[in-house]
């Protein structure tokens, strides 16, 4: 053999050897991407799990202040009417 075929022959070696192990290496790093990606994952759902239990009671306080937004309108609707009810007996019983 020839020593430009010898070393033609080192060179195709030596590049198949380092193309296996980048090649090792990027399969290291895709399984750890694969991770990192799953435990962000897991972050986010945590973050909805996190958010749905704080907005829940924000929404019920809501609804309860509604309701007392309502009764108070209520309240004061009915106010209104006994005391229009109760002049126009005062002015009934004036007139007789």
């Amino acid at each position: 053999m020839d020593t430009a075929q010898i070393l033609l022959f080192l060179v195709v070696i030596i590049l198949t050897i380092l193309l296996v192990v980048l090649g090792v290496q990027v399969f290291f790093i895709l399984k750890e991407f694969k991770n990192t990606v799953s435990k962000v994952n897991k972050v986010l759902d945590d973050a909805g799990v996190i958010s749905e239990s704080v907005s829940t009671p924000i929404a019920s306080i809501s609804t309860v202040l509604t309701g007392v937004k309502t009764g108070i309108t209520l309240a004061s609707l009915f106010k209104k009417k006994k005391r229009t009810h109760a002049k126009e007996e005062a002015n009934g019983q004036e007139q007789q």
